[in-house]
């Protein structure tokens, strides 16, 4: 069972963990690597991700979960940590840590950003002209964050976890999550690169995390049964199979300090 925790509270040890995980799926140039893995979510096309649409917390929850089973191929131990961008860390720093700092035991921290090298010529130049990553023939992601206390704040999340339906859960949640890529700025505030970003993994699993909490405190509700057995392209799941994280084999750390 793999545990995420709060990437706020990682360990140094856990930290390294991480680096190592993305650091060896970055140096992959197949299915396993980075950059398949991130394109799933916009560019290269066909955009595959969903928003918006009553399949975005299951489509999202099947992506992270087959990117953390990438990343567990690579380092058996590792487990995607979630960026708490409520708790009073975050509104004094913005985001965690371990993905701010440029070097980490001596090498470029492969948290700080990433390369995007599946992009044609001409869509190099468009998103570079549109402030979405760096210009040049080797263009990476960047970030233009805001002030950090413009975070989503906790009471917020506290009422969004009170809604009484699914439908009305994911439609207030993905607001917030919406707001927090906007936030971040630079790649991660378009979707055609904002998954190559890497902070975008930690940010989803604050995402995945609330709507676990939502599932605790309501329980049987969930997606409207019609959608059960609808497939979550390109992954080789249903809405159904991503229902209960416990059999997907992973869990969320109790969060004790905020």
């Amino acid at each position: 069972m793999g545990v995420r925790k709060n990437a706020g509270l990682l360990t140094a040890a856990e930290a390294t963990t991480l680096r190592q995980a993305f650091g060896r799926v970055l140096g992959l140039d197949d299915e396993r690597g980075y950059q398949y893995q991130a394109g799933i979510h916009g560019l290269p096309l066909p955009t595959s991700c969903q928003h918006h649409h009553p399949l975005f917390l299951p489509w999202h929850r099947a992506y992270v979960y087959l990117f953390e089973r990438a990343l567990q191929d690579q380092v058996a131990s590792v487990a995607l940590p979630w960026w708490d961008w409520t708790s009073a860390a975050a509104h004094r720093e913005g985001m965690p840590a371990p993905y701010t700092v440029r070097t980490a035991d001596g090498t470029p921290n492969p948290l700080l950003d990433a390369p995007i090298t599946v992009l044609t010529a001409a869509q190099r130049r468009q998103l570079a002209a549109n402030g979405l990553i760096t210009s040049g023939t080797r263009p990476r992601t960047f970030r233009d964050p805001e002030v950090p206390d413009e975070l989503p704040r906790a009471a917020t999340i506290n009422s969004i976890l009170q809604a009484p339906t699914f439908d009305d859960f994911t439609t207030r949640l993905e607001n917030v999550h919406d707001a927090v890529h906007v936030w971040v700025g630079g790649s991660m505030s378009a979707v055609p690169v904002a998954a190559y970003d890497p902070i975008f993994w930690a940010h989803h699993c604050m995402i995945d995390r609330l709507w676990y909490l939502w599932q605790l405190r309501h329980p049987g509700a969930g997606p409207p049964a019609a959608l059960l057995r609808q497939a979550l392209a390109p992954f080789p799941m249903t809405v159904a199979d991503t229902l209960d994280i416990g059999r997907l084999g992973y869990s969320y750390a109790v969060q004790v300090v905020s």
